[in-house]
């Protein structure tokens, strides 16, 4: 999708079209903040992700609660899970923005028989045309049994 403004010039009484302005459709990107807390009970405490976005073309969410556009890879797993993200700009508008989104992340469990475990995330964020973000990775955290 590309944004196109025109500009013209009014000259007297004619009007001359000087240029075409073509303002590029790209990724998404994002950018880790912090991951709260650092010591996680396993199935008792839930994790906060904090991450900046910005979008040249503003295309980033979805209404449907069903679209899962965020890619939120636990190191310990092999596959990576998704998670909702509401529309963060009119869906029929195409604008540059940006802000902050805190995802919070329940139930997290250890893997194996240990009393603790490290992990850390990896987050990708995906626009309405397809375009995946830059890969961030959070901080590491412990899981802790009980």
């Amino acid at each position: 999708m590309r944004n196109l403004i025109y500009i013209s010039l009014f000259l007297g009484f004619s009007c001359t079209e000087v240029s075409v302005i073509e303002k590029p459709a790209g990724p998404p990107v994002i950018e880790f903040v912090d991951i709260q807390p650092r010591v996680v009970k396993e199935f008792q405490d839930s994790i906060l992700i904090t991450f900046k976005y910005s979008d040249p073309d503003g295309d980033l969410g979805y209404e449907n609660p069903d679209e899962r556009p965020l890619s939120i890879h636990d190191s310990r797993l092999i596959q990576a899970d998704f998670q909702h993200v509401s529309l963060l700009a009119p869906k029929d508008k195409s604008l540059d923005i940006s802000g902050q989104l805190t995802i919070k992340l329940k139930n997290t469990f250890l893997l194996g028989t240990s009393n603790e475990e490290v992990t850390s995330y990896e987050l990708i964020l995906m626009d309405r045309a397809g375009n995946a973000s830059n890969a961030v990775q959070t901080d590491e955290i412990t899981i802790v049994r009980d």
